[in-house]
């Protein structure tokens, strides 16, 4: 997986940071995806500084209806359709997201060529496809708002194909049942479990991407053991009262949150336009004094899993 920050800023755009978009690539080799968490106003104008396409995209996941959340939605969809493309594409977020989506389209007199289908969720499994699960984790924040949780199912391990042609194992059709981990009958009546073959799994990615909240119970089970956190720090820890009463979070609080559930990495994003690149830089040292692997985004910073 790789995720590209589209834009970074809480509220508003500044000089340097757009408001809130984040691209993911799944780059899996036999069921590629790119999805979009978020679309804050001019999304696909950052999309233009990038290699992707919005054409490319085949789901977009909106964490709440805040405006520097979903503002740049419209036009998104409006310019994938006049590009002529014929993707389809599912929407999915909290309740509201289809009359905001329909409507928009409605009153500007606008459409979309392709397919495309709204799922509005509640908390719980998102969809499963075999290769990826998506869950939603309800947050808190003034609005309905939700976290995902990606997981990447485990990958089944290799078969010894070596060891099983030392046996006299010719390779066709009963490599496919070993590798199922079946028991075959050779034709000398040995019996051969492919389980004993098979290497170890190995375990899938997993990846927590937060809508803005402040501290609540369920976030330690969006992020527990997952491999990288996305989470909001909107403001430093001085103003962590100010941020918790708006329903964000600090950066000691993302920080303490990703410690404590044991994330492998944490990336803080949704800074406030108050804080500039030595604010920013600030921001992080906060964060990394708790918990070192934090990272900051910025604007079309690329971090891969």
């Amino acid at each position: 997986m790789e995720l590209t920050f589209l834009g970074t800023s809480a509220g508003v755009p500044t000089r340097a940071r757009n408001v809130t978009a984040i691209l993911l690539n799944l780059q899996h080799p036999t069921q590629p995806g790119m999805w979009l968490f978020d679309c804050g106003e001019g999304t696909q104008q950052q999309f233009l500084r990038t290699a992707y396409h919005p054409g490319k995209l085949d789901k977009i996941f909106i964490t709440h209806l805040h405006g520097d959340h979903i503002f740049g939605l419209p036009g998104l969809l409006c310019s994938r359709s006049m590009a002529g493309n014929t993707q389809p594409l599912t929407l999915y977020g909290p309740k509201g997201l289809r009359e905001f989506v329909e409507t928009a389209l409605r009153l500007s007199g606008s459409w979309t060529d392709f397919p495309m289908v709204i799922e509005e969720i509640a908390a719980g499994a998102v969809f499963d496809d075999g290769q990826y699960k998506v869950s939603a984790f309800a947050l808190n924040h003034p609005v309905e708002c939700y976290g995902y949780r990606i997981e990447e199912h485990d990958k089944p391990g290799a078969l010894d194909a070596r060891a099983l042609t030392a046996l006299g194992v010719k390779p066709g059709p009963l490599f496919q049942q070993l590798k199922n981990g079946e028991t075959v009958i050779l034709d000398d009546g040995r019996a051969i479990d492919g389980q004993a073959f098979i290497s170890p799994a190995t375990p899938g990615k997993k990846l927590a991407i937060f809508g803005d909240t402040a501290p609540c119970d369920t976030a330690r089970q969006l992020a527990k053991g997952v491999d990288l956190m996305v989470h909001e720090a909107t403001l430093e820890q001085a103003m962590e009262e100010k941020a918790n009463s708006r329903g964000h979070s600090s950066t000691r609080q993302a920080a303490q949150l990703a410690r404590e559930a044991g994330a492998g990495r944490l990336v803080i994003t949704h800074l406030s336009s108050r804080y500039d690149a030595e604010g920013s830089q600030a921001m992080l040292a906060e964060c990394q004094a708790i918990f070192p692997q934090t990272l900051l985004a910025d604007d079309f910073r690329v971090v891969s899993l």
